[in-house]
């Protein structure tokens, strides 16, 4: 392919914004996808898989009524019209695996990426221009795509190399929510009573195991399940003191559950990581007054939660899931390292 190079891009990817004008990449409506062109601070990527953001892929199964025909059209249509993959329903994307084709003038001995390495983008591919020309494969239970297709990380963006001791398919998977744990670590105190909403998920599993390691022995991890099997995986990992089976979009029973565990307590600080939205007040109720929550999952809306916490006088501090934190990739595949259980688990799932 003959590359068309390119001067002076910006270090956020605002030459890549075609609509509105001024906008950054993410809030930008569409993008500039053009692969045979790159600019002197950009690296262009041969891309294999997509792992879809759980929020977005879920919605877009159900949109598609579960037929793999119908969710390839359906993220051909996105990228086709937003030069990105970005649902416009959630308004999440995900992150991509793929291989360095070449790397824009001004980065190289910048980086430490050569042409044929092999990366994992942690940044969300709804800021990620992209082109898909084939998606050959679509796997149901897991948010994930193989394809063939392009991509160009910016100046800013941030990545990891693939790792040789993790699978690249589980790498991905889990670097795909590594913001989660990293962020868990930061605001579990000893001692805290921790409620996980969806700990029986990919990134709910990996914030049960940071938070039993802080809380210590004077603190309790209560794992909110949605379904028998993850209320099983939970059980069997025994990273949670106790495991309920909640429907996290009934506030009212969870507050009346949780309330009941901890003797009218509730919880220090909750973590929400599921991947459908109206879990907002859930997460609210079943918090103490000045306690945390942290909102991982990206179906959550801002104004439920907000609006939600005032109207039932709840004086709490809502966190919004940040993806990235400060060696969030490291502390995620180091969990894979430190424990067989949860390894041996994602290999059957991910892997």
């Amino acid at each position: 392919m003959n590359i068309n190079h390119k001067k002076n891009g910006d270090r956020f990817g605002c030459h890549r914004v075609i609509d509105p004008a001024g906008a950054l990449p993410q809030p930008a409506n569409r993008l500039d996808n053009d692969v045979n062109a790159l600019w002197d601070n950009e690296i262009l990527v041969n891309v294999s898989t997509l792992n879809i953001d759980s929020a977005s892929f879920t919605q877009i199964k159900d949109q598609a009524g579960g037929d793999e025909s119908k969710i390839k059209n359906i993220i051909l249509e996105i990228v086709e019209s937003k030069g990105k993959m970005q649902n416009p329903v959630t308004g999440s994307g995900g992150v991509f695996i793929g291989a360095i084709e070449d790397v824009g003038e001004k980065l190289i001995g910048r980086i430490d990426l050569q042409k044929g390495d092999r990366v994992v983008s942690l940044v969300s591919l709804s800021l990620t221009p992209l082109k898909i020309f084939e998606i050959s494969d679509v796997f149901l239970d897991i948010d994930k795509v193989d394809i063939n297709g392009k991509a160009i990380l910016f100046e800013s963006s941030i990545y990891a190399k693939l790792p040789e001791d993790i699978s690249e398919s589980l790498a991905l998977s889990i670097l795909d929510v590594c913001g989660a744990p990293a962020q868990t670590a930061r605001l579990v105190n000893a001692g805290d009573t921790v409620v996980i909403i969806g700990a029986g998920g990919k990134s709910g599993i990996l914030c049960a195991y940071e938070a039993k390691k802080r809380v210590g022995k004077a603190g309790r991890v209560i794992g909110i399940a949605h379904s028998a099997k993850s209320e099983g995986n939970l059980k069997q990992l025994n990273l949670c003191h106790d495991v309920v089976r909640l429907n996290a979009g009934n506030a009212l029973e969870c507050y009346e559950k949780i309330s009941g565990m901890t003797n009218g307590n509730l919880a220090d600080l909750v973590i929400n990581c599921v991947n459908v939205p109206n879990t907002e007040l859930a997460s609210a109720m079943m918090c103490r007054d000045r306690g945390k929550v942290y909102f991982f999952s990206m179906a959550t809306s801002f104004t439920k939660a907000a609006l939600g916490a005032e109207g039932i006088g709840k004086d709490i501090d809502m966190i919004i899931g940040n993806g990235y934190a400060k060696d969030h990739a490291e502390i995620a595949l180091n969990i894979l390292r430190e424990s067989s259980e949860i390894r041996e688990l994602y290999e059957r799932i991910y892997g």
